[in-house]
């Protein structure tokens, strides 16, 4: 397979003030390896009410990462590796992506971090990169996000972020919460 960055329409790092972020490639196999196998990672994406809940093994991590590389291919912008700057620690995924809300096409934003980096404001940081991206490189008029109802740390990112509860809904078999934001100026 050819390096992702020759294949992308656009070549887009975000650095924010303590992280930077690359396009999902190749290389970040083992860091989505290491992310989706954390235990109490799954438990937010695969919650043990579900049949294929728990970590997910390297094949299935593999597989992420190849669903992420075509995101990227097909338009040109997705997931994003951030890395801490002063150290370069791995810190998780933050991004953009195209999904479906009740059979409707939306343009999602979903962050999944590293439990050591859980709490110090990485996923609204990188979040807003983000946004500014899709909003005013990108001219999205709209982006949506969603979690599990109890997933308060999240929904805390959903706000701070700017975006506003819109109703519950059920996702994959389970209860989610809808939150949306506009472009600004729309």
């Amino acid at each position: 397979m050819l390096e992702l960055r020759q294949q992308h329409r656009l070549r887009l790092i975000l650095e924010t003030e303590r992280l930077i972020g690359e396009p999902v490639g190749e290389r970040h196999r083992e860091k989505a390896v290491a992310l989706f196998g954390d235990p109490q990672v799954a438990t937010w994406i695969w919650p043990p009410e579900r049949d294929d809940s728990g970590p997910r093994t390297p094949e299935q991590a593999e597989a992420l990462v190849e669903r992420f590389l075509g995101h990227w291919i097909e338009h040109g912008y997705g997931m994003w590796y951030f890395a801490e700057r002063h150290s370069g620690d791995f810190v998780g995924q933050i991004g953009l992506q195209h999904t479906d809300v009740e059979g409707e096409p939306v343009v999602e934003i979903g962050w999944t971090l590293l439990p050591a980096h859980w709490g110090r404001g990485y996923a609204t940081e990188a979040g807003r990169a983000a946004l500014d991206l899709a909003f005013f490189r990108l001219a999205l008029d709209e982006i949506v996000s969603f979690t599990l109802p109890h997933n308060r740390a999240s929904r805390r990112v959903m706000e701070k972020l700017g975006m506003t509860y819109v109703r519950d809904f059920v996702h994959a078999d389970l209860p989610h919460v809808l939150y949306r934001l506009e472009r600004p100026g729309r």
